[in-house]
């Protein structure tokens, strides 16, 4: 089995605590930022100062010493780091799991198989393009049209395609995209895999792809921020090398316990279904799947 590294320094509660402190700024909470600061955000006693804590206290949860706040302090955390919905979500999920893990029901596997009637449920959606994708951005299913988008990108290369090893190793990625599309994209995906790590950071493809991805700067500057974010609808403009720009609005649906969710990439104009169109009347674009 291959060996796996740590994916990054202070995963978990601790990491999260101690990233969002140094991303707060202390104008952000009324304190003056005079003088210089050794570190980047807040200082731990201006933290503890606002959230009610003692340094010592703030300095063992920021450092995993202690690993079962209460939920007053927590709450007290996220009101004094001014936590998003999201953020707070995610906080909450990581003290569930320090508190919960022996009572919390195990997540199912990364490369668990869909159902087949979500399969069928793909072919029915045809021809709007439309994809099932496993917890960590792992492309599970797709119907014929999605295939037919995104078959000369690159995108189902490999023997597990994936999202996030497209858009971050892939060239192909970078041609399709704009630069702001780039990074925004980028933001999402690695905000949804620090999401996904409480419940399936020790999964060896979770582990995999970290590692793989962690290689590449635009990933590291970002993991190592710690952001959060979750599975959201949104819109997509690509500029494909056959098709020219397609937009798409895409929408999500979660299947069953979450462990899958659909993603249906509904053309935006007429300029898209009539580009997709003629994809799909190409000759040779034979239904493989």
């Amino acid at each position: 089995m291959k060996e796996h590294r740590p994916t990054t320094n202070g995963d978990g509660l601790a990491g999260f605590l101690r990233s969002r402190r140094e991303q707060l700024r202390p104008e952000q909470v009324g304190l003056r930022s005079a003088g210089r600061r050794r570190t980047p955000g807040l200082r731990r006693e201006e933290l503890a100062t606002l959230a009610g804590l003692s340094v010592e206290y703030l300095e063992r949860l920021e450092q995993g010493r202690d690993s079962n706040p209460s939920g007053a302090v927590l709450a007290a955390l996220a009101e004094a780091l001014r936590l998003s919905d999201d953020e707070k979500r995610h906080l909450a999920m990581l003290a569930m799991k320090r508190h919960g893990a022996t009572l919390a029901p195990a997540p199912h596997p990364v490369s668990e198989e869909p159902r087949s009637t979500v399969r069928a449920l793909l072919d029915h959606i045809d021809p709007t393009p439309a994809c099932l994708l496993g917890p960590i951005y792992n492309l599970v299913a797709w119907n014929h049209a999605w295939e037919t988008v995104v078959r000369s990108l690159g995108v189902l290369d490999g023997d597990r395609p994936n999202f996030g090893r497209f858009h971050f190793l892939d060239p192909m990625a970078r041609r399709i995209f704009t630069d702001s599309d780039w990074a925004a994209i980028a933001d999402e995906l690695v905000g949804w895999l620090r999401s996904a790590q409480p419940d399936w950071g020790t999964d060896d493809e979770f582990r995999d792809l970290v590692e793989d991805l962690d290689a590449v700067p635009e990933f590291a500057r970002r993991w190592a921020a710690h952001p959060v974010a979750f599975r959201q609808p949104g819109s997509r403009r690509l500029l494909h090398p056959v098709a020219g720009t397609l937009r798409f609005t895409i929408e999500v649906l979660l299947v069953g316990e979450a462990n899958h969710w659909l993603q249906l990439w509904v053309p935006y104009d007429e300029q898209t279904t009539s580009a997709i169109n003629d994809l799909l009347a190409a000759p040779g674009n034979e239904r493989s799947r």
